[in-house]
């Protein structure tokens, strides 16, 4: 067993702790919006404080695409650009809202926070936003009172730059917002959300030992504090707590699960001290080890794609039982979903399988962390279609691609297990409908590629 070194500990809390951050902030509209617009009223005030102090040795160059008129018409242009910028901003959050209404009646209500994190909608709203404040910054800097008028022209030439600026990108807006709202545009955004999730999570792996320390009956449950959607898991600050009180802590929830006010978080229990020789345990306090415990687990009111491998499988999922439903009647839709549900198991697949328990950095067992068990994941993606696309042709040949294209990668382990009892489910949904000889004969023979495919491939471990 390798041991992994502080600076990859080091790297890996990072790299969780940076992905944890982007969700939260990414999710929100208003953070760039509002730093655009402190932005623009700063410059609102020191560009025309610049503009007096060059303007009388311009370049007659410069001067000659600079604004050139008097302070009236300085006023009105500025007028005319904080007017139509805030009218293209209600605009803007007008189409915003019809997406993300389109989007939760189309799709499922679990992407609108894909439409939430659009960098498209926060420049744009950004843009839109800055350029308003700053034309009603710059003026009130526009003065003609005692016979020595100012005209700001270049700050002025800077404002009618920038609405020029917000016309491109709200066509742009518009072309992105309709590209936005296709079902394959979101089953492709929820693709690379989980990907990258995938990828984090194998980044960031920590060592640990095949065999879990064995829970005793005496151990300390701790409880959690508030209700909602575990998020995620400060697994490094939870080895460092065990590590300072010398105990051993289990995770009782996966992240993504449900977490009730109350409920059993976590367990923990004295390490023995036999084999280190040590006759007394340090003092514990359960007080300190709980808050420790309940610090380290993110609690939310939604699941989130930080660390939640199956939050990107439940949308997609959300999106094929929705496409199988009588009320949209669209196989196509959910064919798309499954074959990107394909491809996310098959990368989860070729992940290694995570160890029972993790260690610290001197490999002593410290944490018992719930993984990602793949025959719940693989639960997840055939489940609802399943139970509502096996009656459809095109659908159920889709299902038996899925689980032959897994079985290529898993091979006969705990892992191609999980595939065949798949199968043979999926089977039994088949023969329950009203097939005719020639689509049963094609379903046994997919049924059959899935068993010579578990059969070939080399054997994985769970």
């Amino acid at each position: 067993m390798a041991v992994a070194s502080r600076s990859d500990a080091g790297r890996g809390r990072m790299l969780r702790r940076w992905a944890a951050f982007t969700d939260a902030f990414g999710t929100r509209l208003w953070p760039v919006p509002t730093v655009a617009v402190v932005a623009a009223v700063v410059a609102g005030l020191a560009i025309p404080a610049i503009d007096r102090a060059v303007d009388p040795d311009l370049p007659a160059a410069l001067e000659a695409v600079l604004f050139g008129g008097g302070t009236d018409s300085a006023r009105a242009v500025l007028s005319a650009i904080a007017g139509s910028l805030i009218t293209a901003t209600s605009l803007t959050f007008s189409l915003t809202v019809v997406a993300l209404q389109l989007a939760s009646s189309q799709a499922s209500p679990r992407v609108l926070r894909l439409f939430a994190q659009d960098r498209m909608v926060h420049g744009t709203l950004a843009l839109f936003l800055a350029t308003f404040a700053y034309a009603l910054t710059v003026l009130r800097t526009v003065d003609d009172a005692n016979g020595d008028p100012f005209i700001p022209r270049i700050a002025v030439t800077l404002a009618s730059v920038l609405t020029f600026a917000s016309v491109i990108v709200l066509v742009f807006f518009l072309a992105h917002l309709a590209r936005q709202l296709r079902v394959e545009t979101i089953m492709r955004d929820v693709h690379r959300e989980t990907q990258r999730t995938i990828d984090l999570l194998e980044a960031t792996e920590l060592d640990g030992v095949g065999a879990a320390p064995e829970r005793p009956s005496t151990a300390t449950t701790v409880p959690a504090r508030r209700s909602g959607f575990l998020t995620g898991v400060d697994r490094h600050a939870l080895i460092e707590a065990a590590e300072r009180f010398d105990i051993v802590i289990a995770e009782r929830r996966a992240i993504g699960s449900s977490v009730i006010e109350g409920t059993p978080l976590a367990d923990w229990w004295p390490r023995s001290m036999v084999s280190e020789g040590r006759a007394d345990a340090p003092e514990r306090d359960p007080s300190e080890i709980a808050d420790a415990v309940v610090a380290a687990h993110d609690t939310g009111y939604e699941r989130t794609a930080a660390q939640d491998i199956g939050f990107g499988l439940r949308q997609l999922v959300d999106i094929a039982a929705r496409a199988l439903s009588p009320g949209v009647n669209d196989p196509t839709t959910a064919v798309h979903a499954l074959s990107h549900l394909s491809a996310l198991l098959c990368a989860i697949a070729r992940l290694d399988p995570e160890p029972a328990a993790l260690v610290d950095e001197h490999g002593v067992p410290r944490l018992v962390h719930r993984t990602h068990d793949f025959t719940d994941l693989l639960e997840v993606a055939l489940e609802q279609p399943r139970r509502y696309g096996a009656g459809d042709p095109v659908v159920a040949a889709r299902m038996f691609q899925l689980l032959h294209d897994v079985a290529l990668q898993t091979g006969a382990g705990e892992r191609g297990e999980a595939v065949r009892e798949q199968a043979a489910r999926l089977v039994a949904s088949v023969a329950a409908h009203d097939y005719d000889d020639v689509e049963r004969a094609r379903f046994a023979a997919a049924a059959r590629a899935v068993d010579e495919a578990l059969s070939a491939a080399p054997a994985a471990s769970a």
